[in-house]
């Protein structure tokens, strides 16, 4: 799935009788620039996904790749983005 602000690959689990709590990862390339912009990229990330880990679907593994845009992004703009992917992998 993808938002202006990041890519997301989601993968649910496979075993539907255990209620797996949902995990998240991230990723930072070098591309995005020098280790200071990469660390505050995650840093707005954990963020966002910490305030509305509550609303996460069980057994969904979900790997946020941020964009270079990321690091300008109104904060609101980005816990809306980060919700819209969690609404779609609970819809899935």
């Amino acid at each position: 799935m993808t938002s202006r602000y990041f890519a997301a690959f989601c993968l649910r689990a496979a075993d539907d009788a255990v209620a797996i709590p949902a995990r998240f990862g991230l990723t930072t390339p070098r591309a995005l620039g020098k280790a200071v912009v990469r660390n505050r990229l995650k840093r707005r990330m954990r963020e966002a996904i910490g305030r509305q880990i509550s609303e996460a679907p069980d057994r969904w593994s979900i790997v946020f790749n941020p964009r270079r845009n990321l690091a300008e992004a109104p904060f609101e703009d980005l816990c809306r983005e980060v919700g819209r992917i969690l609404e779609r992998c609970r819809q899935s």
